[in-house]
């Protein structure tokens, strides 16, 4: 399943993000599987190239399909494109009448080709409308940094973008909407850039903290992550696999507590604590640790620097309810309407 370098280098944005570790782990593939996050189809792709008798592939994101129309016809019926949030991937699966999955895939963030499109407001690289939503619906960031209030805001930065200058990066942006709306990326990251010392060579921008966190507001990231790997648990056959792949600590924070409560693996009591009652495992995890990307890789394709890729196989136990702050969901209440 390895890729060719020669030509990984030219299309990074569409290649899928340790594949080979995933394909190696699963092989031989079969049955019904589940690609929760499909964006440029790389996951299903090598899933039915490999054997997989039918992948249904979900995306909230319509413009996915559009692209996918040059290449699905290939597959026939075993390819099944449904537009929906991997959150609720169970239902999606049953209504497609499978209601047990032999595997899942989730690839976890937003993909380059959201970033590459100015029109989207994701990347603060390139002039845009402030926007970030995946779906193209509800609540978009320009929605958030207009009308939320401060603390709001400062929530959101330091909770979803880990920005210990969330405060004052805060109250500038209340300071400066008030002058006008801010509704294009490069005058938000101006803003946020203001706030903060100059980067020294290598550094992120020092709008990246504060642009994750807005896109993981906007599109609820971390809720959904929760409630996928419920659904997963929910909607996977004994013997099934489930394979997530991250790309930052707030994320992986919540596969990694996931796999392991999950797995018969989370705090026991101690002399301080009394005994925790633990449950049955319901998965078997396949990584002790998080997986990480080759050198080759991430020469090939830059946006695997970051990933981390965690695996678990499901037991033949019932599946059951998830405490989200125990797995690492930050206790951030966002009604939306701001």
């Amino acid at each position: 399943m390895s890729l060719n370098p020669k030509t990984a280098a030219q299309t990074a944005s569409h290649i899928p993000v340790l594949l080979d570790p995933i394909m190696d782990a699963i092989a031989p593939v079969s049955g019904v599987w589940l690609d929760g996050t499909f964006g440029a189809g790389g996951y299903s792709r090598a899933l039915l190239d490999a054997g997989a008798e039918r992948v249904l592939a979900v995306d909230r994101d319509p413009e996915v399909f559009e692209r996918a129309e040059r290449w699905a016809n290939q597959y026939g019926a075993r390819l099944v494109m449904i537009a929906g949030e991997f959150g609720q991937l169970d239902l999606l699966a049953q209504r497609e009448n499978a209601f047990l999955l032999d595997g899942i895939v989730l690839d976890i963030g937003v993909s380059s080709m959201q970033i590459d499109q100015a029109e989207r407001g994701f990347s603060f690289m390139q002039d845009g409308p402030l926007d970030m939503r995946m779906s193209q619906s509800g609540t978009s960031a320009s929605d958030i940094v207009n009308s939320a209030d401060e603390k709001t805001l400062a929530d959101i930065l330091y909770q979803y973008g880990e920005e210990r200058a969330s405060r004052r990066i805060a109250h500038k942006i209340i300071e400066e909407r008030k002058t006008s709306p801010i509704i294009n990326t490069t005058r938000l990251a101006a803003i946020i850039s203001s706030c903060l010392p100059r980067p020294k060579p290598g550094q992120v921008h020092p709008a990246t903290r504060s642009f994750q966190a807005l896109r993981i507001a906007v599109n609820d990231e971390l809720r959904q992550l929760v409630d996928g790997l419920c659904a997963a648990e929910r909607a996977l056959k004994p013997g099934g696999v489930l394979a997530v792949v991250t790309f930052h600590s707030l994320e992986d924070r919540i596969v990694k507590r996931f796999f392991q409560a999950r797995s018969g693996d989370g705090p026991r009591g101690n002399r301080f604590a009394p005994d925790v009652e633990i449950e049955a495992p319901r998965f078997m995890r396949l990584t002790k640790k998080a997986i990480t990307a080759s050198p080759a890789e991430m020469a090939a394709n830059p946006r695997a620097r970051s990933a981390k890729l965690r695996m678990a196989r499901r037991l033949n136990t019932p599946a059951g309810p998830v405490d989200a702050a125990e797995m690492g969901l930050p206790n951030l209440a966002l009604d939306g309407t701001f």
